[in-house]
């Protein structure tokens, strides 16, 4: 069975009456996958409490329309919800004054200093080991991500830089994070993508305090084994030997690029989930983008958007109800007659749903 990822450290579901869920469906297609992710939920039943969903705008449509990508008001409505669902978010890749991604934005404000995504192939048959089966743990908060660019003028033209942002603190918990995942899985493997054979400060910080993380805590990770590799090499051998990988504990930017590149192994973005995730909150976001080539024709994949709603659950304890999800994903994935055309399907994104739902 695919996804499974339980958590050490799973946010108590007890006593919760209902269950509040911020939708931030945000831009694209984002707008079709995530209603499809709250349908899912909708139909566990008594498998978790009774959802309140709290619909939320943000995305760089809304700053198109009124100058702000991310409300106060949605920061303020999340802050009051359980957990939340984010869709997609159109960047433009030439620089708009005053805009800034919201989702980025969303992690820092909420403290979401872990992006979890599981790549995972669907075996052939039930009982069958996946091929792929890896988790890449993603910092969250920093490295270049911190959007500190500069341009002046030189005499030989102009000339741009960036602050890359590495902290022990950040660098530790996210080690910590990923260290504690591996308990959870049968390897117990984590590898530390870096690239510290040149960036020796700012690489060389993340590798050590990562590699330290074990010696805080003695005897609680002694299973787990500890490997390194530099992000370069690590995508060659994840094209090549994938099954080599278990969980990649890596900076914000690499574990962008890897987890992306990871998800040709499965197929399609439209597979790969994500959650973000802190000590007191996660959220819950398909790793695709808001695709605008196809916004609106019916025929966006669901399933990512699916399977990070199983994740968000999972991380809130509801296991149950995430393996229903998961399994009837599984099996729809596994039949393979009713896919998206990013799968060589010809379904439409709401068959797939129909489909899923009938199996949870």
């Amino acid at each position: 069975m695919a996804f499974r990822m339980p958590f050490r450290r799973a946010m108590s579901s007890v006593a919760r009456q209902s269950l509040k869920i911020g939708l931030v469906p945000a831009d694209g297609i984002g707008r079709e996958v995530i209603p499809a992710a709250r349908t899912a939920i909708e139909a566990l039943g008594s498998d978790i409490p009774k959802p309140q969903f709290i619909d939320l705008l943000a995305g760089f449509e809304l700053f198109t329309k009124t100058g702000t990508a991310l409300p106060e008001e949605t920061i303020a409505a999340l802050r009051e919800c359980d957990c939340a669902l984010f869709g997609a978010v159109s960047s433009p890749s030439k620089r708009v004054t005053g805009y800034s991604s919201p989702i980025v934005a969303l992690r820092k404000e909420l403290d979401l200093y872990a992006n979890i995504r599981p790549v995972v192939s669907v075996a052939a048959n039930p009982s069958g080991k996946p091929s792929v089966d890896l988790v890449v743990v993603r910092e969250n908060t920093e490295c270049l991500y911190v959007k500190q660019e500069t341009i002046i003028a030189t005499e030989n033209g102009r000339e741009a830089r960036a602050v890359r942002l590495i902290t022990e603190r950040a660098s530790r918990r996210i080690g910590r994070m990923a260290f504690e995942l591996a308990l959870t899985r049968p390897r117990k493997h984590v590898t530390i993508i870096h690239k510290s054979n040149v960036l020796s400060v700012t690489d060389g910080l993340f590798r050590e305090t990562v590699r330290a993380v074990p010696r805080q805590e003695p005897g609680k990770f002694d299973d787990v084994t500890i490997a390194e590799q530099l992000v370069d090499s690590a995508v060659y051998r994840l094209f090549r030997e994938p099954e080599i990988y278990d969980i990649m504990v890596a900076p914000n930017l690499y574990g962008d690029i890897i987890s992306d590149a990871a998800a040709a192994l499965v197929g399609s973005l439209g597979l790969v989930p994500s959650i973000n995730a802190g000590d007191n909150f996660v959220m819950g976001e398909p790793v695709h983008g808001s695709a605008p080539d196809i916004a609106g024709k019916e025929i966006a994949n669901p399933i990512a958007s699916i399977r990070s709603a199983a994740l968000m659950l999972r991380r809130l304890g509801y296991i149950q109800g995430a393996d229903r999800i998961d399994n009837a994903v599984d099996e729809v994935v596994r039949q393979g007659t009713v896919l998206t055309p990013d799968l060589g399907g010809k379904s439409k994104t709401h068959e797939v749903v129909d489909a899923i739902i009938k199996r949870i």
